[in-house]
């Protein structure tokens, strides 16, 4: 049944616990209840804004128009071969129930994308990783509504135009205009993972597990869920929105050039020209790992992530993450940007 309520709060919409309210919320659990929406939309509040969990968002102030959120849920088999199974799943599914599923039916793939936050439709427009793997090289196909003209459109892999934390979703000409509804997913029944991240490994050998060959997926989610715990806060207990920004990929001249400064810099390379470089470790550096501004602070155990440490307002986070940006700039010339998005 479709969900209409006016005038309410989006609290549990962001994990930042950030209490603005909205001029219209709206939740759906089927197509034909998103299609009557969007024929009907100007019966609502404008603008509209379609949100998942909330787990990459910064409301900075009170949203004046409607929200959507979908509950399409479901997650169904609808191709198999000998190596692959592919999975249609509901764009409001949670990304970890997805991921729990494979494991539990031994499909490959996934698992390093264990515990991280969010809902299947937000999943293929962040292009989500961690550890080496990133969404996209599951997805197969994307089901979206139009906004504009309440039409279903199918955008294959290659149509979603793939990059690190970015798709054609993100686009300034697409996004706002498409709700993303199904995802086809293809997954590997074959014993194929990524271990090459070295706190994986370490995390491995603290469990007593070093032979690749008897490494399952549930020791491997396992791992993933204890470093992601370790690291970041659970939102339920501190506001946040996991990591607050996106990794800087820097040219090879401005790579050794900061290499020559900092030995002991961390990267990663992405190829012979570009190399990443740890938005965390550059904060570190600033000397700001673990401190506070205010009701807001740079967590102590992961400086990549900014926490509500309990009533604080949108533009205390803003003007933190600001500051951020310019003390990274200063010291090491480089420009970081918020992977949040700022509504």
């Amino acid at each position: 049944m479709t969900s209409i309520k006016y005038n309410t709060s989006l609290k549990e919409y962001n994990t930042f616990g950030i209490d603005v309210p909205t001029k219209c919320l709206i939740e759906y659990d089927t197509l034909d209840q998103l299609e009557e929406i969007l024929i009907e939309k100007d019966k609502y509040p404008t603008p509209i804004l379609h949100v998942g969990s909330g787990s990459n968002l910064l409301f900075s102030k009170p949203y004046v128009g409607t929200i959507l959120h979908s509950r399409i849920l479901g997650i169904k088999e609808i191709a198999r071969d000998d190596e692959t199974v592919t999975l249609r799943v509901g764009a409001g599914v949670l990304w970890d129930d997805l991921v729990s599923y494979c494991v539990d039916n031994h499909l490959y793939g996934a698992e390093n994308l264990s515990n991280i936050p969010g809902e299947v439709g937000a999943s293929v427009v962040q292009n989500i990783g961690a550890y080496g793997v990133e969404v996209s090289q599951l997805v197969r196909r994307v089901q979206t509504y139009s906004l504009d003209t309440a039409q279903v459109r199918y955008w294959t892999n290659e149509e979603c135009n793939y990059g690190y934390r970015n798709s054609i979703f993100k686009n300034p000409e697409i996004r706002g205009h498409y709700i993303v509804t199904y995802v086809d997913y293809r997954f590997s029944l074959l014993h194929r993972v990524t271990l090459e991240y070295g706190a994986i490994k370490s995390q491995l050998q603290s469990m007593n597990c070093s032979d690749v060959k008897e490494i399952t997926l549930s020791l491997i989610r396992q791992a993933i869920i204890a470093i992601r715990k370790k690291k970041l806060p659970d939102p339920k207990e501190l506001g946040n929105a996991g990591s607050f920004f996106v990794n800087p990929i820097v040219s090879e001249e401005k790579y050794q050039s900061l290499l020559s400064r900092y030995p002991s810099m961390p990267s990663y390379r992405i190829d012979d020209l570009r190399v990443k470089i740890p938005a965390g470790w550059m904060i570190e550096q600033i000397g700001w790992k673990g401190k506070s501004m205010g009701n807001v602070a740079v967590h102590k155990d992961q400086a990549l992530v900014l926490i509500n440490l309990g009533g604080a307002s949108a533009q205390e986070i803003i003007e933190l993450y600001q500051y951020l940006i310019k003390k990274v700039e200063e010291k090491f010339g480089i420009i970081i940007y918020p992977e949040v998005n700022i509504i």
